[in-house]
């Protein structure tokens, strides 16, 4: 199909195809068995709790321990994320690179079956090894999104693969919630089994993925090896950061937002264990609300954020995510102070309930904001190296809050240092008032028209 420029030079880009849109988002759908029930709903717990157990600390040694293998796993992205998507750009080879990190995900997911009691070091490298596959993965896909369509749409389709995600998550999470049971010892011989159905789920569900999503672009001649081409890719990039103002800015309000998210995603069921005390049917209660939340949060502010501006939008979400923290930390108190005051009999576990409701809106919307405003910004022909500093940023941002808060809780407790997620939402939200959209996006705009752009995809299947 022909293609008339912009008045810049560049080509526009072109909506890809609905099976297209929907097998990139079927990634989402996939990883979600990962994310939720190895480290949030399930294997979090069942670690701190069974595998490594209260050392008459109240869990706080259980929880360093954690917070310490996802802190590693997200530093050896930090380190490796920008080198990997420079030399996908470069050799177009972003679904090469995403197949290695679904493999290697699945084979250290269903090795979790082997973490026993006691075997706390052998559970450390699998965690370490599996998430830190499953973070680059979660870059490489988003990789693809500027590719999907132009950039009024990246809001919709960023936020339909966030929501197809939790749906996933539901599907995946809720038969495992019913079928192996509780996090508990009594009942490890059946729970252990949630490694090996979380890797065979994101095996077989991933699959549309690679069928039906794109490799666009050519490769460029390959006279250097991967090495020399990611360093000196990366190089330039750091130089000409200076053209890409507002995408800096915002990374670094992604540090800090996203340090928030990840101890909130690493925690919370914890918190909910430890410091709720919540039975296991409340549990699966809360996993069912977060997840209809986060959907409807991220489908919906998918669709304002195209319309009042993605910078604006993610910007309510971490207004969204305050209330949440807040919310969080008061629920013990403020459900003695509703007894007390209106005669009732109400659980703190109840009141928590309601509490998820404002945190699956705010993790859904948020993060879905956050990778829509990164395509924005980026040139597709820097697409993967971009979304690599993007990775980068939140992968930092998980070593410094986890870490952060694992030092914190060993300190004051779980419930305390759960405020620490407030301050880095709201430092967030002070840097974002830096950063001009529009300009960002004309950033991107002036690079593709100075450093030509590919011939435009067609749209159809």
């Amino acid at each position: 199909m022909s293609v008339i420029p912009a008045v810049d030079g560049t080509l526009p880009r072109q909506r890809a195809s609905k099976r297209e849109i929907f097998g990139w988002a079927m990634f989402d759908f996939a990883n979600q068995a990962y994310t939720l029930l190895i480290i949030t709903v399930v294997f979090g717990e069942l670690f701190t709790t069974v595998i490594v157990g209260d050392r008459d600390d109240g869990f706080r040694l259980a929880n360093l321990l954690w917070s310490l293998a996802l802190a590693v796993s997200y530093l050896l992205v930090v380190v490796t994320g920008p080198l990997c998507g420079a030399v996908m750009d470069y050799r177009a080879a972003k679904k090469r690179f995403l197949f290695v990190s679904y493999i290697a995900t699945v084979v250290a997911t269903a090795l979790l079956y082997f973490v026993a009691p006691g075997y706390v070091m052998l559970g450390l490298l699998l965690i370490v090894v599996s998430n830190y596959a499953y973070s680059m993965g979660e870059s490489f896909i988003a990789a693809f999104l500027p590719d999907l369509g132009p950039p009024q749409d990246l809001g919709k389709i960023s936020g339909f693969g966030w929501a197809l995600g939790y749906v996933g998550g539901l599907f995946a999470a809720g038969f495992t919630l019913v079928a192996l049971g509780e996090a508990t010892a009594e009942n490890f011989e059946r729970i252990r089994w949630v490694g090996p159905f979380a890797a065979v789920f994101f095996l077989i569900t991933a699959i549309p993925t690679f069928l039906w999503v794109k490799e666009r672009g050519a490769p460029q001649p390959h006279a250097k090896t991967y090495r020399e081409i990611a360093w000196e890719r990366v190089s330039t990039t750091l130089h000409e950061l200076r053209r890409f103002r507002d995408l800096g800015i915002f990374l670094v309000s992604l540090l800090f937002s996203m340090a928030g998210v990840y101890i909130i995603i690493a925690f919370a069921f914890i918190y909910g264990a430890q410091v709720i005390g919540w039975d296991e049917s409340i549990r699966n209660v809360m996993f069912i609300i977060v997840q209809i939340t986060a959907a409807a949060g991220a489908l919906g502010f998918g669709f304002i954020q195209d319309r009042i501006g993605t910078k604006i939008t993610y910007q309510l979400t971490l207004l969204l995510w305050v209330a949440a923290i807040l919310a969080i930390w008061a629920t013990p108190e403020v459900t003695a102070w509703l007894n007390a005051s209106l005669g009732l009999n109400w659980e703190a576990q109840h009141l928590f309930l309601f509490v998820g409701c404002l945190a699956g809106l705010s993790l859904g919307s948020s993060q879905s904001a956050s990778r829509a405003l990164v395509g924005l910004f980026s040139p597709t022909r820097k697409a993967a190296e971009f979304f690599g500093f993007w990775g980068l940023a939140n992968k930092l941002a998980g070593v410094i809050g986890i870490i952060g808060l694992g030092l914190l809780q060993s300190v004051v407790g779980l419930q305390a240092s759960i405020l620490l997620c407030a301050a880095l939402f709201i430092v967030a939200m002070l840097i974002c008032l830096a950063v001009d959209q529009a300009r960002g996006e004309r950033a991107a705009a002036e690079w593709e028209a100075r450093n030509g752009q590919p011939v435009a995809q067609s749209a159809g299947p």
